[in-house]
């Protein structure tokens, strides 16, 4: 990565304003990339649609950053793709059983049945990069 692909990185922190002037704090240079993906062959950015998982934080329009490279574990925030279609949900594992549970109580929990649906974990949710 070349400088022109970083962003400015602030030493100082931004209170509820901007009162000095930023350039004097600049430590580096910030590559995103480097900061957020641990596996670059293994990792792949995806935007978010729909609600069912904002009460982890998560909304229309952010940006997942997902490691394919990472085992689903119980409790853990997966991309997954069941019957062709891909969703975001928490993973969990009971003994043989798998869930995958939304994070707003308008949609229900899926109960994945392998022997009736084609089902495959994408990957491991490892950052959210909101939208403001």
């Amino acid at each position: 990565m070349t400088k022109s692909d970083c962003v400015p990185f602030f030493t100082s922190s931004v209170q509820a304003g901007f009162a000095s002037a930023a350039d004097e704090h600049i430590e580096t240079y910030l590559d995103l990339n480097e900061l957020v993906v641990k596996h670059p062959a293994a990792t792949f950015f995806v935007r978010v649609a729909g609600e069912s998982m904002k009460d982890a934080g998560i909304y229309p329009g952010d940006i997942l950053v997902v490691d394919r490279s990472l085992t689903a574990v119980s409790g853990k925030i997966v991309v997954a793709c069941l019957d062709g279609d891909f969703l975001v949900k928490r993973f969990v594992a009971e003994g043989k059983r798998v869930r995958l549970v939304s994070a707003n109580p308008k949609y229900l929990d899926m109960n994945i049945d392998p022997e009736k649906s084609d089902f495959r974990v994408w990957g491991v949710v490892t950052y959210v990069i909101h939208a403001c």
